[in-house]
């Protein structure tokens, strides 16, 4: 009888892609079945963000259900960015934990397992050139990392302490994997990197010339797939090369998350973000320009230290002005081992939710509109997940979530469907 594996995973796509590849080295060693039951699992896993500090103070009280409720025997491991940075300390807090995994070590994952107390969180160990085993939650599409660990140093984010100094995955390595994918049933790709389109910075041992808009092309030429989406850019490397790239290659979805954090130049340059509020309306206008079927969101920092009331209308000022499709924004959380922990100008947390909540508002308003705009129109749609009451969903060339009525034999297939019905997350629809 194969063991059973629980895994939770927190935080971004790189964790879901790190997890999967956890489930893939776990299978070669031993046959395990995930299960979504705490109580059967031989062995329990939660993949950790740190990027806020929400999702570090949820793990430990994760780990105390989990001890309570696990069955005789099941071993709990700690894995990803809090592991990162807590490393030892996580099983001196919380004993119960058999192991701890930083985000850097995923390939470490069968010689822990069987390790009490085993500690792998070495940032500086290198990945690029590791063959993971192979295992996709979801058959139809891939997703791959193109690049592990950050060269930025922005003030507010952890990362880089948590995934260590940027690192590309040689490109034929990454043709290889997308190929495979494809060959097994996947028309659809999502290219994962902290700074995904800063591609081609550092490699490993291999001396390769290769930038993003040159991994794109590479890419596009695999034969039988058909789409290609990636997260997350960074604004300061989207020179004209790229997004023409973006705008004119049929393969590539036009769906581009363009993170802002402020629109205040002043706070920028206290992020270290390394752009200004005019550069970033700069790049979205000529993506609006050279594409204006692209869908662009965006990521938000609000009650960043020294926020003055002048700065947060900026951040509202582009919002005005770009009409973001999909916004994530958040109350600024003081992260460890980051400069701006240190910031003396911290913003009182009342305020900041203040701020948060008009921004939100606006922006629920915005997408009202663009949602209520898409009524009676004709999308192509892949159709990759079964719902429940004779539903499936899939995702518009332009990211959003389409819902029709249909089983199975759609799974796998881009069709036209016409909108009929809006709302703010979805839109259901008819093929045509």
């Amino acid at each position: 009888m194969p063991k059973k594996l629980f895994i939770e995973t927190l935080g971004c796509a790189m964790n879901v892609r790190d997890s999967e590849h956890m489930i893939a080295e776990l299978n070669q060693k031993e046959p395990y079945e995930l299960t979504q039951e705490l109580s059967e699992a031989d062995l329990i896993i939660i993949n950790t963000c740190s990027v806020r500090e929400k999702p570090v103070a949820k793990l430990f009280s994760e780990i105390g259900v989990f001890n309570k409720y696990k069955k005789e025997g099941a071993k709990i491991g700690v894995c990803g960015c809090t592991a990162s940075h807590l490393g030892k300390d996580i099983i001196k807090r919380a004993p119960s934990v058999d192991f701890v995994l930083g985000a850097r070590n995923v390939s470490k994952i069968t010689e822990v397992v069987d390790r009490k107390h085993a500690v792998e969180v070495d940032t500086d160990f290198d990945e690029s050139m590791y063959s993971f085993g192979d295992y996709r939650s979801n058959p139809f599409k891939a997703m791959v990392n193109i690049s592990m660990g950050c060269d930025k140093s922005c003030t507010f984010c952890i990362v880089p302490t948590t995934r260590g100094e940027e690192i590309s995955i040689p490109s034929d390595l990454l043709v290889q994997e997308i190929t495979k994918a494809v060959v097994s049933g996947a028309k659809e790709v999502m290219l994962l990197g902290q700074n995904v389109n800063n591609y081609g910075r550092r490699f490993g041992s291999l001396e390769e010339q290769c930038d993003f808009t040159q991994l794109l092309r590479k890419v596009s030429a695999i034969e039988g797939l058909e789409r290609i989406r990636f997260q997350s850019p960074h604004p300061l490397h989207m020179d004209d090369a790229f997004i023409q790239e973006f705008a004119s290659n049929p393969k590539i979805c036009k769906q581009i998350h363009v993170p802002l954090q402020s629109g205040s130049t002043s706070l920028l340059k206290a992020m270290k973000r390394g752009y200004t509020k005019e550069n970033f309306l700069n790049r979205c206008e000529k993506i609006r320009t050279l594409c204006p079927e692209a869908t662009i969101s965006t990521d938000v920092i609000v009650g960043f230290p020294g926020e003055s009331d002048a700065d947060f209308e900026d951040t509202m000022d582009v919002l005005e002005k770009v009409r973001f499709e999909q916004m994530f924004s958040f109350k600024y959380s003081a992260r460890p081992h980051t400069e701006a922990a240190e910031f003396k100008n911290q913003i009182d947390n009342a305020l900041s939710g203040e701020r948060l909540t008009r921004l939100q508002a606006r922006h629920t308003q915005i997408l009202d509109e663009i949602m209520d705009a898409q009524l009676g129109k004709i999308h192509s749609v892949y159709f990759d997940e079964l719902k429940s009451e004779g539903r499936i969903s899939g995702r518009s060339d332009d990211g959003k979530l389409v819902f029709v009525k249909g089983s199975e034999e759609l799974l796998g297939k881009i069709l036209d469907v016409k909108i009929i019905k809006t709302s703010r997350g979805a839109l259901d629809g008819v093929l045509v």
